[in-house]
């Protein structure tokens, strides 16, 4: 398949401040020495669409820039100053907490004091680590190899699958909000359609093939598990979120982070909350993941084969805002080597289906605090923002 090399000519490539030595121009005279004020002069000499349709037409994304021997980032990728000095800004001195983490393997005895723990994170930070899921440590380590070998594959490879197309079953892309974004973030994505129906398995790339269709299995299982103690902790039956269709609505995507030249002008992933039920979430040993709390931006250290789960904006929905989705981002990556996550999107399976909060969990004292919706507006309005936040949740409140 023919793709679009990088053009040494385009003007964004071309910038002083954002060329590689053989492409230097004169020097730009700059009013402010800070990065910030030099990539904003910059950036004012540039087509903005224009760069970045340049860049999404080669179809190899960021790894495709790092490979072409830059050393600084293009401009489209620099935040503005607010979001920029809000990375500075991590907890309150003297306070180091942690996400919780909560034992699987617990349940077994004590499933009371498993669902009690679960609540807690659910209805507080809406993250937490699970350990002892059952999933065998050689197929997680076996799943990053290979998202991983899919990003370092030859350009041409990888551009065979780069589309954006919504409801495409493979895909590799750079930024879902490219084209909607202030700013891009410092990663590629290869995306996968895992149910309800799940993409003909020909077309998942060879490379990551088998580790996909595993791992797949497992995280059903594990959500299964999840969703168990999430109802339990709502007052409700077992099987009522699984009955909903919660599992069967499953995207997979797994980030490459490759090393970024200015990691403090970028991001890996902008602050947003997942608009789905649940996730579930493999990360390496890199780092780079921070959750907003109240005590502020904390870190969600990786731990050995512990598995990250978070609420989505649809489950704070339906729970009426008793289980809460947070903020979080992820931090350009500074390492050598390259951070590699995949995360697995658990959704309704029924797009046209009516949801809003659980009748059995509204009353007088307690409305409904949001309307209701079908599934397919609701990611259509998610597909067509920014990654920003919470802007979600208020646009089904009531």
């Amino acid at each position: 398949m023919h793709y679009l090399a990088f053009n040494p000519s385009s003007l964004w490539w071309q910038l002083n401040e954002f060329a590689t030595p053989h492409t230097k121009t004169k020097p730009l005279k700059m009013s402010s020495p800070s990065p910030v004020a030099t990539v904003v002069s910059a950036a004012a000499l540039y087509d903005r669409a224009k760069a970045v349709k340049e860049f999404d037409e080669t179809k190899v994304g960021v790894k495709g820039l790092i490979d072409s021997g830059i050393r600084t980032i293009p401009p489209f990728f620099v935040h503005p100053p607010e979001t920029l000095a809000d990375l500075k800004r991590g907890t309150k001195p003297g306070s180091a907490p942690e996400i919780p983490t909560v034992d699987l393997a617990a349940e077994e005895s004590s499933r009371a004091a498993v669902v009690e723990q679960v609540r807690r994170a659910a209805s507080t930070v809406g993250f937490f680590q699970v350990v002892n899921h059952g999933v065998p440590e050689e197929l997680l380590l076996r799943t990053l190899a290979a998202v991983k070998a899919f990003h370092e594959q030859p350009a041409e490879e990888r551009a065979r699958v780069y589309r954006r197309e919504m409801g495409k079953g493979v895909s590799y892309i750079s930024n879902v909000d490219l084209f909607q974004s202030k700013a891009a973030s410092w990663r590629d994505t290869i995306q996968i359609r895992m149910g309800p129906t799940a993409v003909d398995s020909s077309e998942i790339p060879e490379v990551c093939r088998k580790e996909v269709m595993e791992w797949d299995k497992e995280v059903a299982r594990v959500a299964r598990v999840l969703y168990g103690l999430l109802s339990e902790g709502l007052g409700l039956g077992t099987e009522r979120l699984t009955e909903m269709g919660l599992v069967e609505g499953r995207v997979m995507v797994g980030h490459y982070y490759p090393f970024c030249p200015q990691p403090d002008l970028t991001v890996g992933l902008n602050s947003h909350a997942d608009p789905g039920a649940l996730t579930v979430l493999l990360q390496d040993h890199i780092g780079g993941l921070q959750v907003e709390t109240e005590q502020g931006w904390i870190h969600v250290k990786p731990q050995p084969n512990a598995l990250v789960i978070n609420i989505g904006d649809f489950l704070q929905i339906i729970s009426n805002e008793t289980y809460k989705s947070a903020h979080h981002r992820v931090l350009a990556n500074y390492s050598n080597e390259p951070r590699v996550s995949i995360a697995v999107f658990l959704n309704p399976s029924d797009r046209e289906k009516h949801f809003g909060p659980l009748p059995e969990l509204t009353s007088t004292e307690k409305p409904a605090l949001y309307r209701n919706f079908t599934f397919h507006e609701f990611m259509t309005r998610f597909f067509t923002k920014e990654l920003d936040g919470k802007s979600l949740t208020n646009f089904f409140r009531q």
